[in-house]
């Protein structure tokens, strides 16, 4: 592909196969995976997850954990771009990763991030989302309608059944662990989509099994299950046939001259 590819990275408990798997995928293919902080300091995955949550159960795959270790070794992870001097003109694709640990809202709701968000939104190019990671679109306004950047577009993520079945298994043990907000992920993203857009999928998730909604650009899955049928299936062929607009190129130059990014 030769692409770049950008994948923002929360500080911490960022969720690691919604990491790995899109990276993994994408360097194979040629893309050039360039990450970012909100400091310039490199991210640190939910390490829970690279053991097990609770009995052995609820963790990374083996797989994704030694991708995680490799990872951990890539230039472009240790030394990540800082959030607010991206600019968003420079990049073919957007990654948004999930996570529910509590250190995960540092990601969730920062206003940075939704201005760079915002910019990409407007260039039409491929974007892909995965669990909590979809709040992050659902946070950011177009400030033409002062509507979220999502009102009436069709996607999926973490859905209420998948949220609460793992918060009531694990909170006599770990508390708020599975539940960074009292609303539920899908909740909060079905009121800024609008009626009738929401996807849920099959009921019982399944890593043989994945769900992808795929609308226009936007490529949204709900849990780590979903990461790779969303990468490879879909991202790489909209990558390399996406067009600009010239009204998102636009509008992108004029924020990136008003912020003064580079």
């Amino acid at each position: 592909m030769g692409d770049r590819v950008l994948i923002p990275l929360a500080s911490h408990d960022f969720d690691v196969t919604e990491v790995v798997v899109p990276w993994d995928a994408l360097r194979k293919a040629g893309a050039e995976v360039v990450f970012a902080t909100e400091d310039g300091q490199p991210g640190q995955c939910d390490q829970r997850l690279l053991t097990s949550v609770i009995f052995g159960q609820l963790g990374a795959r083996p797989e994704n954990v030694a991708l995680y270790r490799e990872l951990e070794l890539d230039p472009a992870f240790l030394k990540p771009l800082r959030w607010a001097d991206l600019r968003m003109l420079d990049y073919r694709c957007l990654i948004l990763h999930g996570g529910h640990a509590p250190r995960i809202r540092q990601f969730l709701e920062s206003a940075v991030l939704q201005e760079k968000v915002r910019q990409f939104w407007a260039l039409e190019r491929p974007l892909g989302a995965i669990c909590h990671g979809n709040l992050l679109l659902a946070r950011t306004v177009d400030l033409r309608t002062e509507k979220s950047i999502i009102a009436g577009r069709r996607m999926t993520c973490l859905t209420r059944m998948m949220e609460r079945s793992a918060y009531w298994l694990t909170a006599w043990k770990l508390g708020r662990y599975y539940r960074p907000y009292d609303e539920w992920c899908e909740d909060e993203v079905r009121r800024a989509l609008g009626p009738g857009k929401f996807e849920s999928g099959p009921l019982i998730p399944s890593y043989d099994n994945p769900f992808v909604v795929e609308d226009g650009n936007l490529i949204t899955g709900r849990w780590p299950g979903d990461a790779r049928a969303a990468v490879v299936k879909h991202l790489p062929a909209k990558i390399s046939g996406c067009v600009d607009t010239g009204l998102g190129r636009c509008l992108i130059s004029g924020a990136d001259q008003a912020s003064g990014a580079r």
